[in-house]
Formats: C-alpha cells, sequence, structure tokens
C-alpha cells in the first residue's frame, strides 16, 4: 500500500466500525489536514451529517450510522434513555437519538438529537456495545423509568431479564445510589412484585409442582434471586437450581454469554444448575421428571 494511500484505509477501517460515519477528530488523527477534510467534503467522498461528524461516501446510513453520529457529535456522550434501550433490545425505538453527556455545558438538543445531561454518569454506569459508549442495561432502565409508566417499565424489566442483560442485585445498588432519583419510585414498585418471565417457566413450573407432589419431593422456591439474578426454581438446603431455556432467551452471542456466566457465578456459590429447553419440556416430560427426581435424591 502506498503511503498516501494509508489515510483512506484508515477512515475506511474506522468507518466500518461505526456505522458508516466518522468524526474530524478521528479524521485528523487519520493523517487528513483540514484542507484535505474539505476537499473530500467537496468531492462528495465525506457527507456531513452533524458539525464535525461525517458519512463516508454517501449519506445513507442506518441505524447504527445515525446512534454512532450522535455520540460523535457531542464529544463525551453514550447512548442513553430510549436509544440504549432499543440498542440493547429492551424496548422499540423512540424518534429521536438519546445521548446523554458528561462533563460539558451549554449542549442543547439539536439535529433529531435529544441531549440529556444528569448531574452524574459514573463509568461503572457506561458500557459499550459493538464498540458504541452505552449506559448500562441497569442504568438504562432507571432512566426509562424516570418518564415511562410503571406498565411499560415492568415490560422493560421483563425483557431485560428475558435477554439475561440485568443482575438484579447490581439494579438494587444503582437504586440505592439514587434514592431521590426521578425513576427510582417507580423502578423499585416494579420490582417488588417481578416474578420472572411467564414463558417456557410456565411449562417447568407446572412439569415441578405435579413432579413434586407425586414423588413427594420437597416444593421449590419459585423466582428467587439468587447471586444477583431471578432463577426459575431452587431448592435451599439441596442447593440446586433449575432453569428453563428457550430460543427467545438466547438469540445473541451476549445473552448466552451472560447466562454462562451466571451459572458460573452459582456453581462458585456451590449450587448446582440443571437446564432445561421448552422442546425438553414439552416432548421428554419423563426424563426431565426422572433427572429433577435423581438431582434432588443425591443431595
Amino acid at each position: 500500500m502506498r503511503p498516501r494511500d494509508a489515510p483512506d484505509a484508515e477512515i475506511a477501517r474506522r468507518a466500518a466500525a461505526q456505522g458508516g460515519v466518522v468524526s474530524h477528530a478521528q479524521l485528523r488523527a487519520a493523517g487528513l489536514s483540514p484542507e484535505a477534510i474539505k476537499r473530500r467534503v467537496w468531492s462528495g467522498r465525506l457527507h456531513a451529517l452533524h458539525r464535525r461528524v461525517y458519512a463516508v461516501g454517501h449519506e445513507a446510513v442506518g441505524r447504527e450510522g445515525r446512534r454512532w453520529a450522535a455520540v460523535l457529535a457531542l464529544g463525551d456522550a453514550c447512548l442513553s434513555h430510549g436509544s440504549a434501550a432499543a440498542a440493547w433490545g429492551i424496548t422499540a425505538a423512540p424518534a429521536a437519538i438519546h445521548v446523554t453527556v458528561r462533563g460539558r455545558a451549554g449542549l442543547r438538543s439539536r439535529d433529531g438529537i435529544r441531549v440529556h445531561r444528569p448531574r452524574a454518569l459514573p463509568d461503572d454506569e457506561v458500557a459499550t456495545l459493538r464498540g458504541l459508549p452505552i449506559t448500562t442495561p441497569a442504568r438504562t432502565l432507571l432512566d426509562l423509568a424516570a418518564t415511562a409508566r410503571r406498565a411499560a417499565i415492568a415490560v422493560a424489566v421483563d425483557r431485560a431479564e428475558q435477554l439475561r442483560l440485568i443482575d438484579f442485585a447490581e439494579l438494587h445498588a444503582l437504586l440505592d445510589r439514587y434514592p431521590a432519583r426521578a425513576g427510582t419510585p417507580s423502578l423499585k414498585a416494579v420490582l417488588t412484585s417481578y416474578t420472572g418471565p411467564a414463558d417456557v417457566r410456565s411449562h417447568l413450573e407446572r412439569l415441578v409442582h405435579d413432579l413434586c407432589e407425586r414423588q413427594q419431593l420437597p416444593a421449590p422456591h419459585v423466582n428467587v434471586v439468587i447471586e444477583g439474578s431471578v432463577r426459575d426454581f431452587a431448592w435451599p438446603r439441596q442447593r440446586l437450581v433449575v432453569e428453563a431455556d428457550s430460543y427467545a432467551w438466547h438469540r445473541s452471542p451476549a445473552a448466552l454469554n451472560a447466562d454462562r456466566e451466571r451459572d458460573v457465578a452459582l456453581t462458585l456459590g456451590g449450587w448446582r444448575v440443571l437446564r432445561f429447553t421448552s422442546a425438553q419440556l414439552t416432548r421428554r416430560r419423563a426424563w426431565v421428571a426422572r433427572s429433577l427426581t435423581a438431582a434432588l435424591g443425591a443431595a
């Protein structure tokens, strides 16, 4: 590769990782002078989306590119509120792109960007999703709770739990951190009555209760928080946890990895974990029953 091609290769690499957009600072870091940037704008190789943020090659950037453009346009910022919830897969995307800014004053909502400037946004409440700075699922739920109806908050919590995005211990710690913040009372109320997604769990619940009654096995604790996560069934004395899995709960590698990390936490805490799929619960009920009986009898 010739040296003069190096800036364009770096720009293409950066844009590919950011939904097709780059910032003025990134162009300068790639080796372009201000004059070279202007020439690329005039020639149509760069298209201004916001002040000092450009689409590379064409203006038709998708949702990911618009999110990146909004965050890059505001400096020390991250995707938040409804936009973060949509990116995590918790809710539908709002019309405007919501961004939270840290450490800068005087920024206003503009060009389809809804700017939030909270009193505090610690580093442990910010994550990255495919490289994009974004509020953590727990902080996202707290932000949503400030304006959403309680029923909508419950649906969002339910969806986040289905995707295995939240740690309930972390969520309660966040509420303790912000006792007077808008949204804290509503989210606390939802968590107080939360029992977890019904979905496959209802099949397992019927099977487990029937099994325990027929086999004279001890009844389980249902939808309990253990090691920071809601667990379908637990027998504390036998240190046994039973979980129900379905395709809808594990559509992404991130969800699967988070689920396995929670299983590791249980194992390190001295618990045994059994998992059954929806197909096993509906088509291999006898095998599930034998497995549960054996696990409880081995304690």
